[in-house]
């Protein structure tokens, strides 16, 4: 089971080495991290998908919170926040099949944001499901390169986390 949590955290040199150290040292995998600074620049979030049971789940939340920099943590449910993912996708594309990659990329509401002669880049948002369906109909013409953040989320209403 994948848990996504949000981790609000002083916003100071070494903070993102020392959560990522606490994973590896109690063997924790990390499947997806985003971090950026929030609306207060003294303070960074950080969006962690750990896969595991609850008992998993309750060990890295004990962890963290003892960790000094950490503010807060706590575990977004998915029916209570919204999640999405952002891919930049290079493929390639020759007169004959850039229609086709065009049609693709408006039916998954994408957007082309460079274009080259043999080559086009897409930017693409969603959940991770929209990621995999959009890369799994862009392979046939080529996957150049691609580049995904990970997972970034808040909790639905006026509630914080």
């Amino acid at each position: 089971m994948k848990h996504t949590l949000a981790v609000l955290v002083e916003n100071k040199y070494g903070v993102l080495a020392r959560v990522a150290g606490l994973f590896s040292r109690r063997g924790f995998n990390i499947d997806s991290l985003a971090v950026g600074i929030t609306e207060d620049p003294t303070i960074s979030r950080m969006t962690i998908v750990v896969r595991g049971d609850d008992l998993v789940l309750e060990q890295v939340t004990k962890q963290l919170n003892k960790l000094i920099d950490v503010i807060r943590v706590t575990d977004l449910g998915a029916e209570e926040s919204v999640e999405r993912e952002l891919a930049l996708i290079k493929v390639n594309a020759d007169a004959n099949t850039r229609a086709e990659i065009i049609q693709i990329v408006d039916i998954f509401r994408a957007r082309i944001i460079d274009v080259a002669s043999k080559t086009v880049t897409i930017e693409v948002t969603g959940d991770s499901d929209k990621i995999k369906a959009i890369q799994t109909l862009l392979r046939p013409f080529g996957i150049k390169e691609m580049a995904r953040t990970g997972k970034v989320a808040l909790t639905r209403g006026s509630k914080s986390s």
